[in-house]
C-alpha cells in the first residue's frame, strides 16, 4: 500500500454521528469506546494542525424522521433520551469546528456539508464514526459523486457487525479512496 499523502491545507476531518444516541450502542469489530478514542486523537491532531474538524449528527426528531416503507429499520422502545443527538464529551465542538446536523443517513443531503467544504478550499476529506455502513458510507458515496478525494479511517468507524463494517470497507471504500488506520493518517498529517 502506498504511503498516505495528504496536503494540510485542503485536508478536513467529517465526523459522522459521534453522538451520545448512538455511541452508546454495542458495535463491532471495534467496540465503540475503540471508535471514539481513535476519532478524538483525529479530532486533536486536525484541530491542533489548524486543519478543518466537521462534526455531523442526526437532529431528526420522529416527526422529521423520513417514513419509508422498508423490510427492516431501526427499532426504538421507546422516546429518545433528551441528550441523544449531544456530541460525546471526548469530540465536543470548539469555536474552529463546523457542526453540520442532518436528518437522515448522509451528511450531504440536505445539509451545507459541501458549500462549507468548497468555502474552505477543502478537496480531501478524512472519515469516521459510527455507523460504517450507514451515516459513513453514505456520506462517502455522496462525496465520491462530489468529486472528494477521500480516506477513511477503518479503526476510527464501526457498525453493528464485523461483517456490515468489513463489507463497506472492502467493496466500498477502496474503490472511492484511500483506507488506512488512525495512526497512518496521524503520521501523514504530523
Amino acid at each position: 500500500m502506498p504511503e498516505l499523502d495528504m496536503n494540510k491545507a485542503t485536508t478536513a476531518l467529517v465526523v459522522i454521528d459521534l453522538q451520545k444516541g448512538i455511541a452508546a450502542q454495542p458495535t463491532q469489530p471495534h467496540a465503540s469506546h475503540e471508535v471514539i478514542r481513535n476519532a478524538a486523537r483525529l479530532v486533536t491532531a486536525f484541530r491542533k494542525n489548524a486543519m478543518p474538524v466537521f462534526l455531523v449528527h442526526v437532529v431528526s426528531t420522529p416527526e422529521t424522521m423520513l417514513k419509508i416503507k422498508s423490510d427492516s429499520t431501526f427499532s426504538r422502545t421507546g422516546p429518545m433520551p433528551p441528550d441523544w443527538s449531544e456530541f460525546i464529551p471526548e469530540i465536543a465542538p470548539v469555536a474552529t469546528d463546523v457542526v453540520i446536523g442532518k436528518k437522515q443517513w448522509g451528511a450531504f443531503y440536505g445539509t451545507d456539508l459541501e458549500l462549507q467544504l468548497r468555502r474552505r478550499g477543502m478537496d480531501t476529506i478524512v472519515l469516521c464514526g459510527i455507523a460504517t455502513d450507514f451515516g459513513v458510507e453514505s456520506t462517502a458515496r455522496f462525496a465520491y459523486e462530489y468529486g472528494f478525494q477521500q480516506v477513511f479511517a477503518e479503526d476510527a468507524m464501526a457498525s453493528m457487525s464485523a461483517e456490515q463494517h468489513h463489507a463497506a470497507i472492502n467493496f466500498i471504500f477502496k474503490r472511492m479512496g484511500r483506507v488506512r488506520t488512525t495512526d497512518e493518517i496521524l503520521a501523514a498529517i504530523g
